[in-house]
């Protein structure tokens, strides 16, 4: 039988130990729209873009089980970048489109995107997943996914090839503490191998529904090249908004892009005004410190379940959710919207680590493994950097701590400029903020 299964998953994945990870990135989770209306509405099943990704076997293989679906790609795709998100597979898998190796995935708690264009073919296509054990169960130990359906908000969209990749945006205090500024990067990328023009641009409503504030810039990008293009507009009376000590005032914002003077593609945002940085041992928004009272939690298995149970650990008093790995898109949607802080979490736990100093002793000092570590700290802030309710970075539980753990707080720090990057394990060493707050 171990023969056979070994067949099958060559004939299944016939170069998948040729690759590890090509097609992963790291990225916002947010779907573009084709119309504003559709954009208003959060309406994605009637966006062209937009496929959910739904399971059409799953098979036993000698003990492994192999999950397989289909995607069918349109004639108006054949000329865009498509990205699979594979959320809730529950364990560690290997994923193969058309046959084509496409990546291996360690790391089963945290959401993942897959950029799988180069694989694909107009009409039908292929997409196995066979799951497996992780090779390094060590690095998460003693916390269990929340039970929900498999493949729960997997699906495939669409991007031009010329357009937005991602952004960073974020509504904050100006120098003088007068007013908002907007400090929006838009990364805008061009996948031909020529030079295109494009113009982005963005609208900005208040809470009450004004329109506060517009532009539009035109940029031509050269061919297999990516761009930031950015925006600093002052938004008025925001301290009227303030988000924060469970307050959750939300403007709306829309990203957009135009080709050939058209509109193209809309993504629809709502963040609060609100930064957070570390003084003195304190994390500290509008220049008072953030008096943390925590609740270590996790999502429910749905969005209602879910904000039932926030709104109750905020009516007992509750201000800070510490989640134990990065979570769904809606977890961050209802922190957001109730007005409760969010300490976020790398999916790193590794609690029987120790603190073995010689390389390789303990994961966290394992130089083997610093490319997972680095992995699922860049997952995480990925999914939640332009979150209003994020107020601090954690790298993981108590791992021990070591070259991972260094680098790891290295990169985080140098993406994150004022948001604090804690680590409870590293037990006086530098590779902490050392922020004092416990979760219960």
């Amino acid at each position: 039988m171990k023969h056979l299964a070994a067949a099958l998953l060559c004939l299944l994945f016939p170069a998948l130990g040729h690759a590890a990870e090509p097609g992963r990135v790291f990225k916002t989770e947010y779907v573009a729209f084709e119309t504003r209306e559709e954009s208003r509405a959060l309406d994605r099943e009637s966006c062209e873009r937009y496929l959910p990704f739904l399971p059409s076997e799953v098979r036993n293989i000698g003990g492994m089980s192999v999950i397989r679906g289909k995607i069918q790609v349109p004639h108006s795709w054949s000329d865009s970048d498509v990205f699979l998100h594979l959320e809730n597979v529950g364990t560690a898998y290997d994923l193969a489109v058309n046959g084509t190796a496409v990546a291996r995935v360690e790391d089963s708690h945290t959401p993942a995107d897959f950029l799988i264009s180069p694989c694909l073919n107009e009409g039908s296509n292929d997409v196995v997943i066979v799951l497996r054990n992780s090779s390094v169960p060590q690095i998460f130990e003693g916390v269990g996914p929340t039970a929900r359906q498999s493949l729960e908000n997997s699906y495939v969209v669409s991007r031009r090839k010329v357009g937005i990749r991602d952004f960073d945006v974020e509504l904050r205090p100006d120098s003088l503490k007068r007013f908002g500024v907007l400090d929006l990067k838009v990364l805008v990328g061009n996948s031909y191998n020529y030079e295109e023009p494009l113009t982005i641009g963005f609208d900005i409503y208040s809470p009450q529904g004004k329109l506060l504030d517009y532009s539009v810039k035109d940029v031509t990008i050269p061919g297999r090249s990516v761009d930031t293009v950015r925006f600093s507009p002052y938004i008025y009376h925001t301290y009227e908004n303030k988000w924060g000590d469970g307050r959750a005032p939300l403007y709306q914002l829309t990203l957009y892009i135009k080709v050939g003077g058209i509109p193209r593609e809309y993504i629809p945002l709502k963040i609060g005004f609100g930064h957070s940085e570390f003084e003195n041992g304190r994390i500290v928004r509008f220049d008072q410190p953030v008096d943390i009272r925590a609740a270590r939690y996790n999502a429910a298995a749905d969005r209602q379940t879910t904000r039932r149970e926030i709104a109750s650990l905020k009516s007992r008093g509750y201000n800070t959710l510490c989640p134990d790995y990065p979570q769904p898109d809606f977890f961050y949607d209802l922190c957001d919207e109730i007005g409760i802080y969010v300490i976020d979490r790398a999916a790193i736990n590794a609690p029987s680590a120790g603190d073995d100093r010689t390389p390789g002793g303990t994961p966290s000092n394992d130089p083997a493994l610093v490319g997972e570590y680095l992995s699922r700290v860049q997952s995480m802030y990925a999914r939640s950097h332009n979150r209003t309710c994020v107020i601090a970075y954690e790298l993981g539980g108590p791992s021990g701590n070591g070259y991972n753990m260094y680098k790891a707080y290295q990169w985080l720090k140098s993406v994150e400029k004022s948001r604090p990057v804690i680590y409870s394990g590293a037990d006086g060493e530098w590779n902490t903020d050392n922020v004092n707050y416990t979760a219960e």
